[in-house]
């Protein structure tokens, strides 16, 4: 990582008001990792280091905001690509347990690897789609928090994500722009799950001012029994809500 890009990191830590210094090491060693995995595998479309630490570790880190995953937790990442948000968050908060989640395999195994190659001894990536991990009773009810970076509507992330958490658990969603109609399907959808929807922020991307949204929601009473539905099911037809 070059200097440049090691300060646009502190800066962008410095906006959430968090000190990389300890872990500035851990984030040098994970853009090289990534970058090397980047050339077998094509884990992510982001290719420079600018990208990479802006759009990956900096927005991660955004789900510090508001104070959610504070405490000891236990935390889903569904969804988490190549690792992200559970790999910077897990640099930056050892106290949190992460269980990435993801369907495909090569990138599953990535994250195993980097997170060995780090000492991170607090995540532990899993594969599988969460409709088939939700049935276990491993999995189900059993997670403080699910975290998700996605483009998938607010319907669709409250029925994967929600039946992984116990009542009083909470999903973090990040989101670019927010529209009034998938705000609304979205609180519909967590009514019907078992939630609600407790907090809504937008804000600006440190550095960068691209427009993102957190949305919180968090879970009340056990999610019906028939939900998530079958494999696909929740992409193809989200709950109160038609794809643009």
């Amino acid at each position: 990582m070059n200097p440049e890009t090691v300060e646009l990191l502190h800066q962008g830590a410095a906006e959430l008001k968090l000190d990389l210094t300890a872990s500035e090491a851990g984030f040098v060693r994970l853009l090289q990792l990534l970058q090397e995995g980047n050339a077998r595998f094509n884990l992510t479309a982001l290719k420079t280091e600018r990208d990479i630490v802006l759009k990956h570790f900096v927005d991660s880190l955004t789900c510090l905001r508001g104070g959610h995953l504070d405490g000891t937790l236990q935390v889903v990442d569904l969804g988490t690509g190549a690792g992200f948000p559970a790999l910077p968050l897990a640099l930056v908060r050892p106290e949190l347990q992460f269980t990435p989640v993801d369907s495909t395999r090569k990138k599953v195994d990535f994250v195993r690897a980097t997170a060995q190659s780090l000492g991170l001894e607090n995540v532990a990536p899993i594969a599988g789609r969460a409709e088939t991990l939700t049935r276990q009773p491993e999995h189900r009810d059993q997670y403080d928090r699910v975290v998700v970076r996605a483009v998938a509507a607010l319907p669709i992330l409250a029925e994967l994500a929600l039946p992984f958490l116990r009542e009083g658990g909470r999903l973090v969603a990040q989101k670019g722009p927010l529209s009034q109609e998938e705000l609304r399907a979205g609180q519909r959808a967590a009514g019907e799950l078992g939630a609600q929807v407790v907090e809504v922020e937008p804000f600006a991307l440190p550095v960068l001012g691209d427009a993102r949204t957190l949305v919180v929601m968090e879970k009340q009473r056990p999610t019906p029994a028939r939900y998530p539905r079958r494999e696909g099911v929740p992409n193809q037809q989200p709950l109160f809500w038609s794809a643009k």
